[in-house]
Protein backbone atom coordinates (compact mmCIF):
# COMPACT_ATOMS: atom_id res chain seq x y z
CA UNK A 1 0.00 0.00 0.00
CA UNK A 2 1.47 3.33 -1.04
CA UNK A 3 0.79 6.50 0.88
CA UNK A 4 2.31 9.93 1.02
CA UNK A 5 4.57 9.78 4.07
CA UNK A 6 4.11 8.05 7.42
CA UNK A 7 0.63 7.14 8.56
CA UNK A 8 -0.21 9.16 11.69
CA UNK A 9 -1.77 7.63 14.77
CA UNK A 10 -5.25 8.97 15.41
CA UNK A 11 -5.25 11.09 18.58
CA UNK A 12 -8.44 10.47 20.54
CA UNK A 13 -9.76 11.92 23.75
CA UNK A 14 -11.32 9.53 26.26
CA UNK A 15 -14.72 8.64 24.83
CA UNK A 16 -16.73 10.31 27.62
CA UNK A 17 -15.01 13.64 26.92
CA UNK A 18 -16.77 14.02 23.57
CA UNK A 19 -20.15 15.73 23.44
CA UNK A 20 -23.20 15.55 21.25
CA UNK A 21 -22.74 11.93 20.18
CA UNK A 22 -25.88 10.73 18.46
CA UNK A 23 -27.14 7.17 18.70
CA UNK A 24 -25.91 6.44 15.16
CA UNK A 25 -22.51 8.09 15.68
CA UNK A 26 -19.84 5.43 14.97
CA UNK A 27 -17.37 7.05 17.37
CA UNK A 28 -17.99 4.35 19.98
CA UNK A 29 -16.63 1.73 17.57
CA UNK A 30 -13.23 3.48 17.57
CA UNK A 31 -12.68 2.27 21.13
CA UNK A 32 -13.68 -1.36 20.60
CA UNK A 33 -11.06 -4.11 20.33
CA UNK A 34 -10.32 -5.40 16.82
CA UNK A 35 -13.01 -3.49 14.94
CA UNK A 36 -11.68 -0.28 16.48
CA UNK A 37 -8.41 -0.86 14.62
CA UNK A 38 -10.25 -0.80 11.30
CA UNK A 39 -12.26 2.30 12.20
CA UNK A 40 -9.16 4.20 13.29
CA UNK A 41 -7.10 2.98 10.35
CA UNK A 42 -9.44 4.43 7.73
CA UNK A 43 -9.20 7.85 9.42
CA UNK A 44 -5.43 7.58 9.70
CA UNK A 45 -5.11 6.80 5.99
CA UNK A 46 -7.11 9.93 5.20
CA UNK A 47 -5.03 12.07 7.54
CA UNK A 48 -1.84 10.75 5.92
CA UNK A 49 -2.90 12.40 2.67
CA UNK A 50 -3.53 15.83 4.24
CA UNK A 51 -0.64 18.12 3.32
CA UNK A 52 -1.30 20.94 5.80
CA UNK A 53 -1.72 24.66 5.26
CA UNK A 54 -3.77 27.58 6.51
CA UNK A 55 -7.35 26.24 6.48
CA UNK A 56 -8.94 22.81 6.45
CA UNK A 57 -12.65 22.05 6.22
CA UNK A 58 -13.95 18.71 7.43
CA UNK A 59 -17.39 17.95 6.04
CA UNK A 60 -19.28 15.65 8.39
CA UNK A 61 -17.00 16.23 11.38
CA UNK A 62 -19.37 14.52 13.85
CA UNK A 63 -17.79 14.61 17.29
CA UNK A 64 -14.50 16.05 16.07
CA UNK A 65 -12.41 12.88 16.23
CA UNK A 66 -9.88 14.25 13.72
CA UNK A 67 -9.41 17.68 15.29
CA UNK A 68 -6.44 16.85 17.53
CA UNK A 69 -4.53 15.66 14.48
CA UNK A 70 -5.68 18.46 12.20
CA UNK A 71 -4.52 21.16 14.59
CA UNK A 72 -0.96 19.88 14.07
CA UNK A 73 -1.28 20.50 10.31
CA UNK A 74 -3.46 23.58 9.87
CA UNK A 75 -3.75 27.07 11.34
CA UNK A 76 -7.55 27.00 11.20
CA UNK A 77 -9.94 24.07 11.53
CA UNK A 78 -13.40 24.47 10.03
CA UNK A 79 -16.23 21.97 10.09
CA UNK A 80 -19.59 21.53 8.38
CA UNK A 81 -22.17 18.99 9.50
CA UNK A 82 -25.90 18.52 8.99
CA UNK A 83 -26.63 17.24 12.48
CA UNK A 84 -23.76 17.80 14.93
CA UNK A 85 -24.42 20.20 17.84
CA UNK A 86 -21.78 22.69 16.82
CA UNK A 87 -21.61 24.66 20.07
CA UNK A 88 -21.21 21.55 22.23
CA UNK A 89 -18.50 20.11 20.01
CA UNK A 90 -16.64 23.42 19.83
CA UNK A 91 -16.59 23.73 23.63
CA UNK A 92 -14.87 20.36 23.99
CA UNK A 93 -11.89 21.66 22.04
CA UNK A 94 -11.94 25.24 23.29
CA UNK A 95 -11.31 23.91 26.82
CA UNK A 96 -8.17 22.36 25.32
CA UNK A 97 -7.15 25.67 23.69
CA UNK A 98 -8.08 24.49 20.20
CA UNK A 99 -10.40 26.90 18.41
CA UNK A 100 -12.60 25.34 15.76
CA UNK A 101 -15.01 27.09 13.40
CA UNK A 102 -18.08 24.88 13.08
CA UNK A 103 -21.31 25.36 11.15
CA UNK A 104 -24.38 23.39 10.24
CA UNK A 105 -25.00 22.90 6.55
CA UNK A 106 -24.99 20.65 3.51
CA UNK A 107 -22.15 19.76 1.17
CA UNK A 108 -24.51 20.48 -1.72
CA UNK A 109 -24.61 24.19 -0.85
CA UNK A 110 -21.69 25.13 1.37
CA UNK A 111 -21.71 28.53 3.12
CA UNK A 112 -18.13 29.53 2.26
CA UNK A 113 -16.44 31.92 -0.13
CA UNK A 114 -14.71 30.55 -3.19
CA UNK A 115 -11.00 29.63 -3.12
CA UNK A 116 -10.96 29.62 0.69
CA UNK A 117 -9.59 26.23 1.83
CA UNK A 118 -6.31 24.41 1.39
CA UNK A 119 -7.92 21.05 2.14
CA UNK A 120 -11.43 19.63 2.21
CA UNK A 121 -11.65 16.37 4.16
CA UNK A 122 -14.58 13.93 4.01
CA UNK A 123 -14.41 10.63 5.89
CA UNK A 124 -17.27 8.21 5.17
CA UNK A 125 -19.59 10.97 3.95
CA UNK A 126 -19.90 10.75 0.17
CA UNK A 127 -21.40 7.26 0.12
CA UNK A 128 -24.47 8.76 1.81
CA UNK A 129 -25.18 10.93 -1.24
CA UNK A 130 -27.13 9.62 -4.19
CA UNK A 131 -25.13 9.10 -7.39
CA UNK A 132 -26.80 12.06 -9.11
CA UNK A 133 -25.71 14.33 -6.24
CA UNK A 134 -22.00 13.55 -6.51
CA UNK A 135 -21.25 16.04 -9.29
CA UNK A 136 -22.91 18.86 -7.35
CA UNK A 137 -20.90 17.94 -4.24
CA UNK A 138 -17.59 18.00 -6.10
CA UNK A 139 -18.53 21.21 -7.87
CA UNK A 140 -18.98 22.80 -4.45
CA UNK A 141 -15.73 21.30 -3.19
CA UNK A 142 -13.87 22.65 -6.22
CA UNK A 143 -15.44 26.07 -5.73
CA UNK A 144 -14.25 26.50 -2.15
CA UNK A 145 -10.77 25.07 -2.70
CA UNK A 146 -7.86 27.36 -3.41
CA UNK A 147 -6.08 26.76 -6.72
CA UNK A 148 -3.81 23.81 -6.03
CA UNK A 149 -5.89 22.84 -2.97
CA UNK A 150 -6.70 19.23 -2.21
CA UNK A 151 -9.73 17.13 -1.36
CA UNK A 152 -9.21 13.94 0.60
CA UNK A 153 -12.10 11.54 0.95
CA UNK A 154 -12.63 8.07 2.31
CA UNK A 155 -15.44 5.73 1.27
CA UNK A 156 -16.13 2.05 1.97
CA UNK A 157 -15.87 -0.60 -0.71
CA UNK A 158 -19.08 -2.49 -0.26
CA UNK A 159 -18.90 -6.25 -0.26
CA UNK A 160 -21.29 -8.91 1.08
CA UNK A 161 -18.95 -9.51 4.03
CA UNK A 162 -18.95 -5.80 4.90
CA UNK A 163 -22.73 -5.66 4.74
CA UNK A 164 -22.90 -8.67 7.07
CA UNK A 165 -20.42 -7.08 9.50
CA UNK A 166 -22.46 -3.89 9.66
CA UNK A 167 -25.61 -5.91 10.31
CA UNK A 168 -23.85 -7.53 13.25
CA UNK A 169 -23.34 -4.02 14.61
CA UNK A 170 -27.05 -3.27 14.17
CA UNK A 171 -26.46 -1.04 11.14
CA UNK A 172 -28.18 -1.74 7.82
CA UNK A 173 -26.00 0.03 5.28
CA UNK A 174 -28.67 -0.33 2.60
CA UNK A 175 -30.64 2.32 4.46
CA UNK A 176 -27.73 4.76 4.50
CA UNK A 177 -25.29 4.09 1.64
CA UNK A 178 -26.43 5.07 -1.84
CA UNK A 179 -23.22 5.63 -3.83
CA UNK A 180 -20.35 3.23 -4.43
CA UNK A 181 -16.66 4.06 -4.40
CA UNK A 182 -16.83 4.02 -8.22
CA UNK A 183 -19.60 6.64 -8.26
CA UNK A 184 -17.50 8.88 -6.01
CA UNK A 185 -14.30 8.39 -8.01
CA UNK A 186 -15.97 9.22 -11.33
CA UNK A 187 -17.49 12.43 -9.98
CA UNK A 188 -14.20 13.51 -8.38
CA UNK A 189 -12.32 12.89 -11.63
CA UNK A 190 -14.77 15.05 -13.58
CA UNK A 191 -14.05 18.10 -11.40
CA UNK A 192 -10.49 17.64 -10.13
CA UNK A 193 -7.10 16.09 -10.89
CA UNK A 194 -6.31 12.71 -9.35
CA UNK A 195 -3.24 12.62 -7.13
CA UNK A 196 -3.52 9.21 -5.49
CA UNK A 197 -5.89 6.40 -4.58
CA UNK A 198 -5.03 4.40 -1.46
CA UNK A 199 -6.70 1.09 -0.69
CA UNK A 200 -7.23 -0.29 2.79
CA UNK A 201 -7.41 -4.07 2.84
CA UNK A 202 -9.10 -6.25 5.40
CA UNK A 203 -7.85 -9.37 7.10
CA UNK A 204 -7.22 -11.61 5.33
CA UNK A 205 -6.06 -9.34 2.52
CA UNK A 206 -7.32 -11.87 -0.05
CA UNK A 207 -10.76 -10.39 0.54
CA UNK A 208 -9.59 -7.29 -1.33
CA UNK A 209 -9.95 -3.61 -0.41
CA UNK A 210 -12.62 -2.67 2.10
CA UNK A 211 -12.01 1.09 2.11
CA UNK A 212 -10.64 3.57 -0.42
CA UNK A 213 -9.04 6.95 0.18
CA UNK A 214 -9.10 9.39 -2.71
CA UNK A 215 -6.73 12.35 -3.00
CA UNK A 216 -7.59 14.89 -5.72
CA UNK A 217 -6.29 18.38 -6.43
CA UNK A 218 -7.80 21.52 -7.90
CA UNK A 219 -6.13 22.94 -10.98
CA UNK A 220 -3.69 25.74 -10.18
CA UNK A 221 -5.33 28.11 -12.64
CA UNK A 222 -7.07 30.89 -10.64
CA UNK A 223 -10.08 30.73 -12.98
CA UNK A 224 -10.62 26.98 -12.62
Amino acid sequence: MSTQGPIPKLKLLPYHHYRGNRRDDPLRFYYWPLIGILYRRRVELCLAQCTGGQRVLEVGFGSGATFLNLCDLYQEIHGLDLHAPVDEVARVFETRHIRVHLRKGSILSMPYHGAYFDTVLLISILEHLKPDEQDKAFSEISRILKPGGQVVYGVPVERPLMEWMFRCLGYNIREHHFSTEKDVFRAAARSLEKVKIVEMRGAPSLLGPIYVVGHFRKDTSPMH
